[in-house]
């Protein structure tokens, strides 16, 4: 004869399994993430729609890199920089001289259209208009990268960035940088120190008496 005690627990444990395995059976569905091990669901399986794929981080200029200028003036664009430049289908590259740091802004043709798109929304009469022009396409070029994934550092480069012997590649997201390496350490020091006094700012504020 089973007591009420041992039936209550019998009941829980009953109850507990139950739970479990509406949690196993959740897992399984939740397109592979939290599913047993050696399980693997295909898109749409358990009547659950499959997730968007996420923007994959090769898309994206990310890190640093340092390369040496060649005896014929030409530099190497970094591995993974190439790798972006080939997956996003870049034909060849638009620069633009930087318009408030000695650096050259790399990218695709999206990067010209980002500014050209800026250009159509101003009156082609006003000053605005034609000043943006002047920067975006007087201050720009299309770099070529030849087969071995290399960039001829030109004076129009040069001259803006003071770059000589040696190039600092910076990803910058949808676009990277090219700068002198010196410079580069210079802004990178600059950014940090503005960066911290923002990250202080709200602690300091917390702490000031109302």
């Amino acid at each position: 004869m089973i007591s009420h005690t041992h039936t209550h627990e019998i009941a829980e444990i009953e109850v507990g399994a139950s739970v479990m395995g509406v949690g196993l059976a959740s897992m399984r569905m939740d397109g592979g993430r939290g599913g047993l091990p050696g399980t693997r669901q295909r898109p749409g399986q358990w009547g659950v729609r499959p997730r968007e794929r996420p923007m994959c981080s090769m898309d994206r200029f990310l890190s640093n890199a340092v390369n040496r200028i060649d005896a014929k003036g030409r530099v190497s664009v970094p591995a993974h920089f190439r790798a972006v430049v080939q997956k996003r289908g870049f034909a060849e590259l638009y620069g633009l001289r930087a318009l408030d740091m000695p650096a050259m802004d790399v990218g695709g043709q999206d990067l010209l259209d980002r500014y050209e798109s800026r250009i159509a929304r101003e009156d082609p009469f006003l000053q605005a208009a034609d000043d943006m022009s002047f920067f975006c396409h007087g201050d720009g070029a299309f770099l070529k990268l030849d087969q071995d994934g290399r960039i001829t550092m030109t004076d129009f480069i040069r001259d803006h960035t003071g770059i000589t012997e040696e190039v600092a590649f910076v990803g910058r997201g949808l676009f990277f940088q090219m700068w002198e390496p010196a410079q580069l350490a210079r802004y990178q020091a600059e950014v940090r120190v503005r960066l911290l006094k923002l990250r202080q700012a709200p602690a300091r504020s917390q702490e000031a008496p109302e």
